[in-house]
């Protein structure tokens, strides 16, 4: 039997710690080091790159480090494969050739294309497009690796595909081998955002150091199950409980689908093999569905903001005050849209100024970039004298910036090219041969209810984690118990309308539940909160980051034996 392969991350979005690449190289033993550079927010803003220069449109942060470490990664034998490429992987490829050229690195660099339908969007009824995009799987990646290449570029491809391309080309898996494609998909979910899976943004970061974690890594057997580790005396932790938070981040419900299998999320088991090592084993795999998701960004106008800060008493009124004089200032030629956020963040008898301050928040978007540029600004400083006592803002008068408009859409992947192209070849991927309609799946039986017993009031977050993310104008938050009693506890109590009383701002939206009881977990869908996309700045917090920390910040009866 083939021995695993050892897969690790480098990069969990465009704007990552830049020396995760040479962490990663000079740590330990790698087979393979991926990157994920690509996110929903991260393709408009290369789109708005190459409206600037034709050249661009992928991770300018990744050649860098490449000049830094591509001689190391060739040294070392470790393979890279990376979607930096973004909306230009064939750019990419070209500059990282000519970069290796002037390094004298021997090195065969390949990319992958087809998934930029820009050109084609209003043929395929999107419209006019900044970006389209559709989600390309592992098999352009595989047959790169399978060519000899060195460093793999691709564009959009999925995140967890980084992980199941170099699992498949290594093993051989055909592409039926859905479990094994499943297994894949899961190790891949798990380290595609960096720290996330070594203790980064984790509930109980209390319980561990983790000033400065290391990245993780995949070793990914030929059954297509996995031990997540990290290289030996970097910072952070692999726990079973930095896994299921990982597991959970931005997923729906026990169907997780992808361009080349669906991953059954409810199926697979976590086990602690040592410190810093979780075996995910048991996962099984069903055909893919018939149709690739694709990302639609367009630019949906300009955006400008002005805090108001107000001090001591009577801050309603205040914020009422200041609310109607810049209404009527602007009553002329009123932005398009209008949104007023007060933040209660003073205190009573506050012992300093800022904690006696509250915050109050006006944005404004306009398709004409003067209505929301300076008309707007300056005519909230122009209230500076003659306003509420002691008005003060948090930043000067600015102009507008655009901001994009978000939405998934879906394409028959018949009509998506998916192209692998090599320094002397181009290879045709074809699609799957067998597709299957997603169908949900039900909700098992719920376990038996804890018994009756004394409780006290406390913050959830005492017996549950939580981890949140956003999909589209859509959020996830997925909650986990640390034991079986407090998944007995969790599977009853935090049903949609008690999250929906936690949590006030979801009670007038669609709200979904989805149990996972192998992970003693739930995951809420919670239909467009997030309005237009993270790019749009629907709400305080637009991808949804710390939805789950609030949730886990609200107080409940909670039995003391969980306690």
């Amino acid at each position: 039997m083939t021995g695993p392969i050892r897969i690790g991350n480098a990069s969990g979005f465009y704007g990552d710690r830049f020396a995760a690449v040479r962490e990663m190289l000079t740590g330990g033993p790698l087979d393979v080091l991926t990157g994920d550079y690509l996110a929903e927010l991260t393709m408009l803003i290369l789109g708005r790159d190459l409206l600037k220069d034709p050249d661009r449109g992928y991770a300018k942060t990744f050649l860098r480090q490449m000049g830094e470490n591509l001689a190391l990664a060739k040294e070392r034998g470790v393979r890279i494969v990376t979607n930096a490429g973004g909306l230009n992987p064939a750019g990419l490829a070209a500059a990282l050739r000519e970069l290796a050229a002037k390094s004298d690195v021997d090195v065969r660099i390949a990319h992958v294309e087809g998934d930029d339908l820009r050109h084609r969007a209003e043929e395929l009824g999107f419209g006019n497009q900044l970006t389209a995009n559709a989600y390309l799987g592992a098999w352009g990646i595989a047959e790169c690796l399978d060519a000899g290449a060195d460093v793999v570029v691709t564009g959009r491809v999925t995140d967890a595909s980084l992980v199941v391309g170099p699992a498949a080309a290594h093993f051989g898996w055909a592409r039926d081998d859905y479990d094994a494609l499943a297994g894949a998909v899961a190790a891949g979910h798990v380290i595609e955002c960096g720290a996330q899976a070594t203790g980064g943004n984790y509930s109980f970061f209390t319980q561990h150091d983790i000033a400065h974690p290391g990245f993780p890594i995949a070793e990914v057997h030929e059954d297509g199950s996995s031990v997540i580790t990290k290289h030996e005396g970097t910072g952070g932790v692999v726990t079973t409980g930095t896994v299921t938070a990982q597991l959970l981040y931005e997923i729906t419900g026990a169907r997780y689908a992808g361009p080349d299998v669906t991953t059954r999320f409810d199926t697979l088991s976590l086990t602690r093999e040592g410190p810093d090592r979780v075996r995910i084993s048991g996962v099984t795999g069903e055909p893919p569905p018939p149709t690739l998701k694709v990302c639609l960004n367009a630019l949906g106008g300009f955006r400008n903001e002005t805090t108001f800060v107000l001090t001591g008493l009577d801050i309603e009124e205040k914020a009422a005050l200041v609310r109607e004089q810049l209404t009527e200032a602007l009553k002329a030629k009123p932005p398009e849209k209008v949104r007023w956020t007060l933040a209660r963040t003073d205190r009573p008898d506050a012992d300093t100024e800022q904690t006696a301050s509250a915050l109050l928040h006006v944005a404004v978007t306009d398709p004409d970039p003067k209505v929301a540029g300076r008309a707007f600004s300056q005519a909230a400083i122009e209230l500076a004298l003659a306003s509420y006592p002691g008005f003060h803002v948090t930043a000067p008068p600015s102009d507008a910036t655009p901001y994009g408009v978000y939405r998934a859409s879906y394409v028959d992947a018949a009509q998506v090219p998916h192209v692998a192209v090599t320094a002397d070849s181009r290879i045709e991927v074809a699609p799957a041969a067998e597709t299957l309609e997603l169908a949900e799946v039900a909700d098992p039986e719920l376990p038996e209810p804890l018994p009756d017993g004394p409780k006290r009031r406390a913050p959830l977050g005492s017996v549950l984690g939580a981890r949140s993310g956003d999909k589209g104008g859509d959020a996830n938050v997925g909650v986990w118990a640390t034991s079986d009693e407090g998944w007995r506890w969790l599977a009853h109590t935090l049903t949609v309308d008690e999250f929906r009383r936690l949590l006030p701002e979801t009670a007038e939206l669609s709200v979904r539940r989805h149990m996972l009881p192998n992970l003693r977990a739930v995951n809420f869908v919670v239909t467009g909160i997030l309005g237009q996309g993270v790019a749009s700045q629907a709400r305080f917090d637009p991808q949804a980051k710390a939805l789950g920390e609030w949730l886990r910040g609200r107080y409940a009866e909670i039995p003391e034996v969980l306690l």
